[in-house]
């Protein structure tokens, strides 16, 4: 790996002044912000698409999923793309169903869905558990694999660069709040675009044929399809990621979907959900296709020596310390790479105060707070968030590492939150009663899946994992689940119309958007069209 002595004096310099120029962006952003919970939460509902597209991509893109993803993509080939590039399923159900009933009925937070839809009980548990996840399931394992990894990369402390990645978030996010997180997220996915392609082509200028030459060498390498008992991506499992996993972390999760909450109109907000995956077609040239590159280095032209087994994520610090030129590549790279780590942390820290801030101090302690105390009390919840994690961050290793920590927690909390939401949006006969019983029950059901599978489909062999990917059981979880919902939902007194008549989606909404009076290059089914055939002609040419 690089040490501190492979980064030249422009390296640093690069690195410095564009963490500068974040912290700048985001003061500068913190001063249009309105003394105010919406325009600190919510950025005072004028967040266009332009802003929402990056800030979507910046947010779901970590640094320790980028040096994995590489890693990935070095030891399995075209399939990881799929983890990058199947985004237009999960979008398409977003754009249809969640944000025209969020932003019709001018939802705060999702807590704020649960409550109104189901009832309070509902909402507590969704705000307890989220804020629990964002500080101990996500913001943990972010901290710890960006620092780790940068420290890694760069020979510094693992220390020096966590407690520093918590004091530059902290300068500008928790005085600016959206606003400040979405304006800094749009510079950070330049520089994390940017600096991965720049890297990604010059390395690729290395290989004698380039593309073609690696294709031809290992076409078995290039496919996106996957069979349906692969371990890695198999195909049947990505649909169900698309109305599971990730439909939850999309289209249920704080997180994600505060910055549509945060939209002008419903227009930005769709149109800033089509925004980003046209940028997520171009994220596989930064977190995945420079594994082929390097793979192709060693095992094709035996520039260098194989990695040991179980050791594929030194992919991406290899190629920066023996394929990226010295004339400051890596300081624009490490510049992006840093920016990975910052854009996840402080869209995660605003949305732990959001959630802190308005569905459990003004809710539950302080009903009568005024706008200024209410902003004040997510400043310190944002603070109070950020040092936890970094002080919890060290204990990731304990877990077996990143992934299987961030992997087995993520779908213990998504299951019960997804299938509740989607029995209530589209079923007006779910009630109270089933809601609970889904939220309370769903996460005993997980446990149980996942309990079974071990037991009963567990590989003998050493070190041999599950026999079926887990994606799998998170389905058969959540399909056992909505099951429950229903049959407690029958099982008692039906809602009252408050309850659902306007939470209740309806294809009318579709309709409304698809035949607003706009100029012909505004049409939201135009570039969904678009977006819908570069998908789909990505999928026919790599199947």
């Amino acid at each position: 790996m690089p040490s501190a002595n492979a980064l030249s004096f422009v390296d640093l310099a690069i690195i410095v002044v564009s963490l500068g120029f974040t912290v700048f962006v985001g003061l500068w952003a913190s001063r249009r912000q309105e003394k105010t919970a919406s325009g600190y939460f919510l950025a005072s509902n004028r967040l266009r698409w332009w802003l929402i597209g990056p800030s979507i991509v910046a947010t779901s893109v970590s640094s320790e999923q980028i040096v994995g993803t590489i890693g990935a993509a070095y030891q399995h080939g075209m399939g990881i793309a799929n983890w990058e590039w199947w985004t237009l399923p999960t979008y398409t159900l977003v754009m249809a169903f969640f944000i025209p009933m969020y932003l019709r009925n001018r939802v705060v937070t999702v807590p704020e869905y649960f409550s109104r839809r189901f009832g309070p009980l509902c909402a507590d548990l969704y705000s307890w558990v989220m804020l629990a996840a964002y500080v101990v399931v996500f913001l943990v394992p972010v901290l710890y694999g960006g620092s780790l990894t940068f420290a890694h990369l760069t020979g510094t402390s693992f220390q020096l660069v966590l407690w520093l990645s918590v004091a530059l978030v902290a300068v500008y996010t928790i005085r600016g709040g959206l606003e400040s997180v979405m304006w800094t997220n749009l510079l950070q996915t330049i520089l994390l675009v940017g600096g991965g392609l720049v890297l990604y082509f010059i390395v690729l200028a290395k290989v004698p044929g380039g593309w073609s030459a690696m294709v031809a060498a290992n076409p078995q390498r290039f496919h996106l399809y996957r069979p349906p008992g692969d371990r890695i991506a198999p195909f049947p499992a990505l649909m169900c990621l698309s109305v599971g996993l990730g439909l939850f972390y999309q289209g249920t999760s704080q997180i994600m979907i505060q910055r549509i909450l945060g939209a002008r109109s419903v227009w930005d907000g769709i149109m800033g959900t089509i925004f980003a995956g046209f940028i997520n077609f171009i994220r596989p040239l930064v977190t995945c296709f420079l594994g082929f590159v390097v793979y192709h280095w060693i095992h094709e032209l035996h520039r260098a020596e194989p990695f040991p087994p179980g050791q594929a994520d030194r992919a991406f610090p290899f190629a920066l310390a023996h394929m990226a030129p010295a004339w400051g590549i890596r300081g624009v790279v490490l510049a992006g790479f840093l920016a990975a780590v910052l854009s996840t942390v402080s869209s995660l820290v605003n949305s732990t105060a959001a959630l802190f801030s308005l569905d459990v101090y003004k809710k539950l302690i302080h009903p009568a707070a005024d706008e200024r105390s209410t902003v004040r009390v997510g400043q310190i919840a944002s603070l109070g968030a950020l040092v936890l994690a970094a002080l919890l961050a060290p204990a990731v290793e304990r877990f077996g590492g990143i992934f299987q920590y961030f992997q087995t927690l993520v779908t213990y909390t998504a299951t019960p939150f997804i299938s509740v939401m989607l029995v209530g949006l589209f079923w007006r006969r779910a009630n109270y009663p089933g809601g609970l019983a889904g939220l309370i029950g769903g996460a005993v059901i997980q446990a149980v899946v996942v309990a079974s599978a071990y037991v009963f489909l567990r590989d003998p062999a050493p070190g041999g994992g599950l026999r079926i990917h887990w994606l799998y059981l998170g389905f058969i979880a959540q399909v056992l689940t909505m099951f429950l919902v229903v049959a407690v939902s029958l099982a008692t007194p039906p809602p009252r119309p408050e309850r659902y008549e306007t939470m209740i989606w309806r294809p009318a909404w579709l309709a409304e958007y698809a035949s607003a009076p706009l100029p012909w290059y505004k049409q939201l089914w135009l570039w969904y069209a678009v977006y819908a055939a570069i998908w789909f002609y990505l999928y026919w040419r790599f199947w």
